[in-house]
């Protein structure tokens, strides 16, 4: 991802998808070639800033990490940061 409109085209085809589109949470952060940070909680307090410093951790630049959450009855707590870190740390890990 280049731009800001890349990374906005990106969500928009990703929640074409009904699955995504209907998820509860779609938080994500990018930090572009130029060192700028982009984030998104999407509803899910400060999941967007533990994407982007894992991101930033790194030095990853022009990916764009989403992590999608589906609330299943059981409220997670702090373990939802847990979730996210994991799954971060999964893309990281194959990238």
């Amino acid at each position: 991802m280049a731009s800001r409109a890349d990374v906005d085209g990106f969500l928009k085809t990703l929640k074409c998808a009904k699955k995504y589109a209907k998820a509860t949470h779609n938080t994500w952060a990018v930090v572009f070639s130029d060192g700028t940070p982009l984030k998104n909680d999407d509803g899910e307090g400060g999941a967007g800033q533990i994407i982007l410093q894992m991101l930033e951790r790194e030095g990853l630049k022009d990916h764009v990490i989403v992590v999608t959450r589906w609330y299943g009855g059981k409220h997670l707590g702090g373990d939802r940061f847990r979730h996210v870190q994991d799954c971060v740390r999964h893309y990281l890990d194959n990238t």
